[in-house]
């Protein structure tokens, strides 16, 4: 197995994703036992060479023999192409470098609302700067995925569920983003954007645990134990809300408007069928 020799990756502490890859960097022996350092006031001191702002969003790798600094897409080629070297080929194309770009800086600027830490993204935390461009994209993103998951699990509950089309599941999950917008505008207007990116989160984490059931779907027939899977992804999703608007600071009646905004839509689906 080929290590990277002498290069350090700076990596967010706080950020349960970052912990992860980076970790099994390390793991796998991809760097060497000294290849990763957590962001701190010690690392600024020990590597002066990198751009600090920067780094908060484009993760920096230093070699520490050239003092030469790499940031985001290019640390994790330099790290990944080391070991496989036809990453280093594709790369070469500007294309897909573009698009691999695009997706780094998609995870990047919102990874604090993917996977958040104990903590809110403070100051003086690895935080990258809110880019509501991005942030809106994945809230758009989630929103979309989410919807045609729906669509397609409705299909399993029926006939205790009504049928449903593509159109009213986007609209129904829209009206949660308006809903819960107002609600948490009304509270604490500041932390609104945070706030949707970890709602979407978690409907879209509920979204992808769907997914094995409608593989079940395909050979196995049980209305009672889809809707029970269900509910099941439901209730995990109501806990990981609740967790999630604390580490916000939001108060907890968020996530009661969250669930009731739910009940009130399963009640009038019900009166619009008959």
């Amino acid at each position: 197995m080929k290590t990277l020799q002498n290069h350090t990756i700076i990596y967010d502490e706080q950020c349960p994703l970052c912990n992860a890859y980076t970790g099994h960097f390390i793991r796998f022996g991809m760097l060497d036992q000294n290849g990763r350092t957590p962001f701190n006031e010690q690392s600024t001191t020990q590597f002066p060479a990198v751009n600090w702002e920067r780094a908060k969003t484009e993760i920096a790798l230093v070699d520490r023999v050239h003092e030469r600094v790499y940031y985001g897409v290019d640390s994790l080629v330099k790290i990944i192409g080391n070991r496989f070297p036809a990453l280093l080929w594709f790369m070469k194309y500007a294309v897909i470098r573009w698009i691999i770009q695009k997706i780094y800086f998609f995870v990047s600027y919102n990874r604090k609302v993917i996977a958040p830490g104990k903590v809110f993204e403070e100051e003086h935390l690895c935080a990258p700067p809110m880019n509501y461009t991005y942030r809106w994209l994945y809230i758009a993103f989630a929103w979309l995925i989410t919807s045609v998951v729906l669509t397609s699990y409705a299909a399993l509950l029926h006939p205790i569920v009504p049928t449903t089309a593509f159109g009213r599941e986007f609209l129904i999950c829209g009206g949660q983003i308006l809903f819960q917008g107002l609600i948490v505008f009304s509270i604490r207007p500041q932390r609104l954007i945070h706030y949707l990116g970890n709602m979407m989160t978690v409907s879209l984490i509920g979204a992808l645990l769907l997914l094995p059931a409608l593989l079940m779907g395909l050979f196995y027939q049980s209305v009672i134990f889809f809707l029970v899977y269900f509910f099941s992804v439901v209730a995990w999703m109501f806990y990981e809300h609740g967790k999630r608007v604390k580490t916000l600071g939001i108060a907890s009646l968020v996530s009661f408007t969250w669930m009731l905004y739910r009940l009130l839509i399963v009640g009038w689906i019900f009166l619009t069928s008959k």
